[in-house]
């Protein structure tokens, strides 16, 4: 008989006594464990783990003890904290280092932290630090406790005083500083930042970003990881009123090349790898140096605004910089209306309207006017080279890099805020002054290469960018470490690649190379069909109801039909209303025998499709029309509410006549139970190699004496 579910089998240790095994009984309060000791006093003990964090067990966490747990008896938490705030104040420097160094510990515990906190612990420890009488050893350890015990968000970061935080700073600022003093006040300071609107001025008034840069050039990691944490805090958690501000600041202090550098050289290209933490800093700095051209972004251009306008003049004029301005209003307009067309432009006549969808918004413009300064060689050869196609295989050069921007900055998440736990950062954003920049026209000549690779036109423009899309997520994967290198990658990233990898992935999903599951598939597919087939013959059981074509003027008539349950007869008949259930076979009073059913005709073959009133049918009611062909020579004429029952029907009919169904609904139906039943039955095959032939039948015994002779 198993044991009662509230009773839990545990071990109990107790320093200088042998650990007693006993059956704790969950539905008793936890003071009845602790009193079975026989000690004096048993409201000042509690129970710890004895392994792992050793937390104190309280009665709302021990229903996480399970069978076999080893528990320790110690002081209560109140008491231990009443212990430690008393040795903390001790005029004995051992006696309060060894004090420090078990609160440091015992502070991640919640429940001790708690007892702690009530005492003004957190007040005592502050003034141990404002005080700067406490270094090395002590100190770290003061830091430690005073941040573990804030993580718990009882006390509000708000109460931090103004001394504590220039102190703080201080050791931040110090050049020589212990490594673990400096690590701690580094984290403190970012919680500061993350958990208090108030403390951000005065902890922004204390300590600068190019302050920080210097601990980017240490060798230890967790240094540099802290440092660029609290980079980060200070520009996500700046104020509303000075977030603007900030950003220039930021702006300006990212785009250094010093920074950039350091973070390069020191942290990215270090000779150890990066941890999980430091990656993470390093993707939130990327989306907040993204998130710089958020505005940009967001910005509508103004058609009457002359400067913004300027700048589309000046693609023009280095696009066709040869060509001199035609005199005279009319023929400068319709001049700059064809160079405009050349240019790809959306709206020939006001391209500025181009601009006004955010996002990409002036951001797009931003990215083009980059391109033909700096790189004018590859916008000329761009913009000429597409106007000189056929008009219907011309790559539009504006409309490709609006939509371009948008897309990259729906990849690199633009304008959002960073991810929990996302790692994804890319070291090549890292290597250049103008990353985005570059990036861009990167990409939009792997898009002008892609369209005459897929031999394009403008109805395959989306297409197009979905192609460019996967080749630029499957190159920023492969993380490059420099905009060369994301050349490399994407030049062996054509679009024959794309389509073999398509491939190549579609049938490593499935195995669909493999013999023996080419077989196995083979083998499901009759039962698949099967069970379509029936599910059909089921529907057309239930009946379905029809409209009748006619006068649009009269009022609207229907027609039900069905099939009989023993899948010989088609029964159908006139109604007055749209039926709300199943209609019975007696309100049916035609019928039709299935043996004299000849065939199944849809689309425009069916009769009442070819009469003269069916050319003012619209398409949609010709995708949905069938007929059933019977003798003599007579057909029943069907339009099918919508493309579910149209496919139904069709299929229904021609597994009724024996005939394959090919309906859109049957393909998409098979490959879904034919995935699914695979799955099922290789369920216990999975991470074994499935063999491409049968192993080789074994060799002919040399005699059958082993056979048992039944005579």
């Amino acid at each position: 008989m198993p044991p009662p579910a509230d009773i839990v089998k545990v071990a109990i240790e107790w320093p200088g006594a042998n650990a007693q095994l006993i059956e704790m009984d969950q539905t008793y309060c936890l003071c009845v464990c602790v009193s079975s000791w026989s000690l004096s006093g048993a409201e000042q003990f509690a129970l710890r783990y004895a392994d792992g964090p050793q937390l104190y067990i309280t009665e709302q966490s021990r229903g996480d003890i399970k069978n076999g747990t080893i528990l320790r008896l110690a002081i209560s938490p109140a008491r231990a904290a009443r212990q430690l705030l008393e040795r903390i104040q001790s005029h004995s420097i051992d006696a309060r280092l060894e004090a420090l160094k078990e609160l440091a510990k015992l502070s991640a515990d919640p429940t001790f932290a708690a007892e702690y906190i009530n005492m003004e612990g957190i007040g005592t420890l502050a003034r141990l630090v404002e005080s700067g009488t406490h270094f090395g050893e002590m100190l770290a350890f003061t830091l430690t406790a005073f941040l573990e015990l804030m993580d718990h968000g009882i006390v509000s970061w708000d109460l931090i005083s103004i001394s504590f935080i220039k102190q703080i700073a201080g050791y931040v600022n110090q050049p020589m500083v212990d490594v673990s003093i400096l690590q701690r006040s580094l984290a403190i300071l970012e919680s500061m930042v993350l958990n208090s609107h108030s403390l951000y001025h005065r902890v922004a008034q204390e300590i600068t970003v190019g302050q920080l840069i210097g601990h980017l050039q240490v060798s230890n990691q967790e240094i540099q990881t802290y440092a660029i944490a609290l980079i980060n805090a200070l520009f996500l958690k700046a104020p509303e009123d000075r977030r603007q501000v900030g950003r220039c600041e930021m702006a300006s202090t990212l785009a250094q090349k010093h920074l950039r550098s350091i973070i390069l050289n020191h942290v990215i290209r270090g000779n150890r790898p990066i941890k999980a933490e430091m990656a993470h800093q390093l993707y939130v700095l990327q989306v907040l140096t993204f998130n710089l051209l958020e505005e940009r972004m967001m910005t509508k251009m103004d058609p009457n605004d002359q400067a913004q306008r300027d700048i589309i003049f000046e693609l023009r004029r280095i696009a066709f910089d040869g060509e001199s301005d035609p005199t005279g209003t009319e023929k400068r307009k319709a001049t700059y209306t064809k160079d405009y067309k050349m240019l790809g432009f959306t709206n020939h006549v006001n391209p500025a309207m181009d601009f006004t969808q955010t996002p990409p918004g002036m951001l797009a413009l931003d990215n083009m006017l980059y391109l033909a300064k700096v790189h004018q060689d590859t916008y000329i050869r761009i913009v000429l080279e597409n106007s000189s196609r056929e008009d219907k295989h011309e790559c539009p050069f504006g409309r490709c890099a609006i939509e371009l921007t948008r897309t990259l900055c729906e990849i690199l998440q633009v304008g959002e805020l960073p991810n929990e736990g996302c790692n994804d950062y890319h070291p090549m954003f890292f290597t250049h002054d103008r990353a985005w920049e570059e990036f861009f026209c990167v990409c939009i000549q792997l898009l002008n290469k892609t369209w005459k690779e897929m031999r394009a036109t403008s109805e395959d423009f989306n297409k197009v960018m979905q192609v460019v899309r996967e080749q630029i997520t499957r190159a920023l994967a492969m993380k490059p470490s420099s905009i060369d290198q994301l050349k490399n990658k994407l030049r062996g990233l054509n679009y024959s690649e794309i389509l073999r990898l398509r491939q190549s992935e579609r049938m490593s999903q499935d195995d669909l190379h493999s013999p023996p599951i080419i077989e196995l598939r083979e083998r499901i597919l009759p039962e698949i069909l099967e069970l379509i087939k029936q599910q059909r013959l089921n529907r057309l059981c239930e009946g379905s109801c029809f409209r009748k074509l006619g006068n649009r003027r009269r009022q609207e008539k229907f027609w039900f039909c069905r099939l009989s349950l023993n899948h010989k007869v088609l029964h159908y008949g006139d109604l007055d209303e749209s039926p709300q259930g199943e209609v019975p076979f007696e309100l049916l009073s035609d019928k039709i025998p299935v043996s004299d059913i000849k065939s199944v005709l849809t689309g425009k073959d069916c009769p009442h499709m070819k009469e003269k009133s069916a050319l003012k049918q619209n398409k949609e009611v010709l995708e949905l029309a069938f007929s059933v062909l019977y003798d003599p020579d007579e057909t029943l004429n069907f339009v099918a509410p919508n493309k579910y029952e149209y496919c139904i029907w069709t299929d229904g009919l021609c597994a009724l006549l024996g005939r394959e169904m090919g309906s859109d609904l049957t393909r998409s139906d098979l490959d879904t139970l034919i995935s699914m039943e695979m799955k099922l039955r290789l369920l216990d095959l999975e991470n074994i190699t499935i063999p491409e032939a049968p192993p080789p039948v074994p060799k002919e015994p040399s005699s059958y004496n082993f056979t048992y002779n039944y005579s």
